[in-house]
């Protein structure tokens, strides 16, 4: 009778996420609460604890993110970039997705790469290139960069989830040794194989005829909105100093807890370092309101911008589902033990595909992380491994339904960048599981050289 119960329970949680998923990040959090609603009421569970450090995390950081764009910091990020690729065009397959995986390692959003796309497509059509080779990775690369940012909620989360579960207190920078290698290695090897798909545009046959159209010429060869000659106000390259400079006191102070006041934990309690979750929400605090306050920035305008609406989506889906999974495994852990534990210590590359499946269900990575990494620790999993396989979070490019996805195929002008008539075999499948099969097995191997000790 339990089992059938534990089934039922089961049944709901992937329905909520599977009908969430049909409605974006926002709809997935509403989503999920019909099946906390459910679980409570219905099945009398009790109620987990709501993930509120990472959600605040998340606030702040985007808070500061959505300043910074408002001051017009994040377009001189883009400009900088946009020379470098048009400096070498001939090089976009590699130096695109290098740029959108690197503008996400330092601004810790994936989203940053909107703008880069259209400029990405625009210098491969100039230069006969088939756009689909760095476009499709580009995309591929601004995701992969979330695992090897020192400021993403995935990276926070999981520095969390260790501290929380474990007394090892291994540090944000201790973890990028071993995620920022995997990460990279697996969005250059792509890369390389990017170099090769398919055929160059005065090759390639169906984009030959479909340019006979003297409208599709046209709409192909249109210049494309560069930030090349823009200019922009002393106070934009104020900004982004200031935020560089708070993203390197979140490192440092990471790596140093003696640098982190210390407080007691509780009633005659040791003293122990303030958690990196505070330190992350109080710099990333100081910093917006420093660039609000010494960079002209018009307050009006930073809940306004494209970063900020998907940092609240991104809040919203982690409080839903992180919230019903709660729930669910604080009732059924020590039966999710017997159950899985062995299965998990003996083959522990499973862990790596449940986290990847969720990843995928979820949409995201910090989500799939607050979700299976609890569980992964409890049943048994050595924390090195799961650091090591950090980069199979990162599972929703199987379908081609996430934004920056939809956006590069929008952006493409020539067509080459789609989605195939049997939907899963679409331009970004091979550079995905290329990076996250290339970064698993990276990190895991460095991941046992750096901390297995």
């Amino acid at each position: 009778m339990q089992a059938l119960v534990i089934t039922l329970q089961i049944v709901v949680i992937l329905g909520c996420l599977l009908v969430g998923t049909h409605y974006g990040g926002m709809g997935l959090g509403l989503i999920s609460g019909i099946g906390l609603v459910v679980l409570v009421f219905a099945f009398h569970l009790k109620p987990g604890d709501p993930p509120v450090d990472v959600m605040l995390t998340i606030l702040a950081v985007i808070g500061c993110a959505s300043t910074l764009q408002a001051s017009g910091g994040l377009d001189v990020l883009m400009q900088f970039a946009e020379r470098i690729l048009r400096k070498h065009p001939s090089q976009i397959t590699i130096l695109g997705p290098l740029t959108t995986w690197t503008l996400t390692v330092l601004c810790g959003t994936g989203h940053v790469v909107y703008t880069m796309l259209p400029i990405i497509s625009d210098i491969a059509i100039k230069k006969n290139i088939r756009p689909e080779r760095p476009m499709a990775i580009s995309s591929v690369a601004a995701q992969m960069g979330i695992t090897a940012s020192p400021v993403s909620v995935a990276t926070v989360s999981l520095v969390g989830i260790l501290h929380k579960e474990t007394n090892l207190g291994w540090s944000i920078p201790q973890i990028l040794m071993v995620s920022l290698p995997g990460s990279l290695c697996g969005v250059l090897l792509a890369a390389l194989w990017s170099m090769r798909r398919g055929k160059d545009l005065d090759e390639d046959p169906v984009f030959q005829e479909k340019l006979k159209d003297p409208g599709f010429r046209d709409y192909v060869y249109a210049d494309s909105d560069s930030l090349i000659g823009k200019s922009f106000p002393k106070e934009a390259y104020r900004s982004v100093a200031i935020f560089f400079s708070a993203i390197l006191v979140v490192v440092v102070l990471g790596t140093s807890t003696a640098l982190r006041p210390k407080f007691p934990t509780g009633k005659g309690g040791a003293a122990e370092p303030l958690s990196m979750n505070l330190v992350i929400q109080m710099i990333m605090l100081l910093a917006g309101a420093v660039i609000l306050l010494t960079c002209k920035v018009d307050g009006s305008k930073i809940n306004r911008g494209p970063v900020y609406r998907s940092g609240m989506t991104a809040i919203f889906s982690v409080f839903g589902v992180a919230w019903m999974t709660e729930t669910f495994m604080g009732a059924h852990i020590k039966a999710l033990e017997s159950s899985l534990s062995r299965i998990m210590s003996d083959y522990p590359w499973t862990y790596a595909i449940i986290l990847f499946v969720v990843g995928k269900l979820v949409n995201s990575q910090a989500a799939a992380l607050l979700v299976i990494a609890p569980l992964g620790l409890q049943l048994g999993v050595d924390p090195v491994t799961l650091v090591g396989f950090y980069g199979a979070a990162y599972g929703y490019f199987v379908l081609p339904t996430y934004p920056s996805d939809l956006a590069a195929i929008g952006f493409d002008r020539t067509g080459t960048t789609h989605i195939g008539k049997y939907i899963i075999n679409h331009s970004f499948l091979v550079p995905g599981f290329i990076c996250v099969i290339t970064s698993c097995l990276v990190g895991t191997g460095l991941a046992h050289i750096l901390l297995g000790g």
